[in-house]
């Protein structure tokens, strides 16, 4: 019996779009709701999300069964994080802050059994082997792993050819408020240098036939994105749609009693 399917990284070797949202409330309760959604991928974040190995943990759990994919986001790409998230059953990874090919490759170590890679062999104590249910797992685990690393840098822009030719990269994700604020424009995502930029990059990443990804909450933006090729998508952030439907609701309601 082989490792379990990931349908994600079969899919983002299509042209059709997948998107998702961010989930950064740190909370399985969230996520399942979110699971019912339509999302095509759900990311757990824990770059900039108060999650931890537990409540990743938690978040697996609850998005298994569903018809969506899990993506975790490491604060770091740490081997050891690496080793760990994998054991826990995540098979797609948004490793942040990727500026070369020399790291990508580290990252590919990383989750590759020796003497391919540096990852522990302790899959068998793991939800990812099913608690050593999955007999063929050591031999099958990486054909279903979907790395995809972040661009953030005016650095990894430079290099999005070389970071795409690394064996075992399946695509590059541009973040733009980092990139924004490396190419000094803080928090202007918007900013034509900025936009210039993004897109180019994007029909860099497909044209080496990688995916490419963005996340944008501007839906004019958005449509920019995917007519430069952007395949897999993020719409939003779990924590921003909450904070926008409650200040609505409060404003509509206090505007109508003042």
């Amino acid at each position: 019996m082989p490792a379990p399917h990931n349908p994600l990284k079969a899919a983002l070797a299509l042209d059709t779009p997948l998107f998702g949202l961010w989930l950064s409330l740190g909370s399985g309760y969230a996520a399942e709701i979110a699971a019912a959604t339509g999302f095509d991928w759900l990311l757990i974040d824990g770059e900039h999300g108060p999650n931890t190995l537990a409540t990743i943990h938690e978040q697996l759990m609850a998005l298994s069964g569903h018809n969506v994919s899990p993506v975790v986001r490491l604060p770091n790409n740490d081997p050891t994080l690496i080793k760990q998230v994998l054991d826990l059953g995540a098979q797609s990874l948004l490793c942040p802050m990727v500026n070369s090919a020399d790291e990508a490759r580290a990252i590919v170590q990383a989750t590759r059994f020796p003497p391919k890679g540096i990852r522990g062999v302790g899959y068998i104590l793991g939800r990812a082997s099913n608690f050593n249910n999955i007999p063929d797992y050591l031999e099958t685990s990486e054909n279903e792993i979907c790395l995809i690393v972040q661009a953030e840098s005016v650095a990894a822009m430079n290099a999005l050819e070389e970071i795409c030719s690394v064996d075992g990269i399946d695509g590059v994700f541009i973040g733009p408020a980092d990139l924004c604020a490396d190419m000094g424009h803080l928090s202007d995502v918007a900013h034509p240098e900025v936009r210039v930029a993004v897109e180019d990059g994007l029909r860099r990443i497909r044209a080496t036939g990688k995916a490419a990804g963005i996340i944008d909450g501007d839906p004019k933006l958005i449509q920019q994105d995917l007519d430069a090729g952007a395949n897999f998508v993020g719409l939003g952030a779990d924590v921003l749609l909450l904070v926008n439907a409650m200040r609505d609701l409060a404003k509509t309601w206090k505007a109508r009693t003042t």
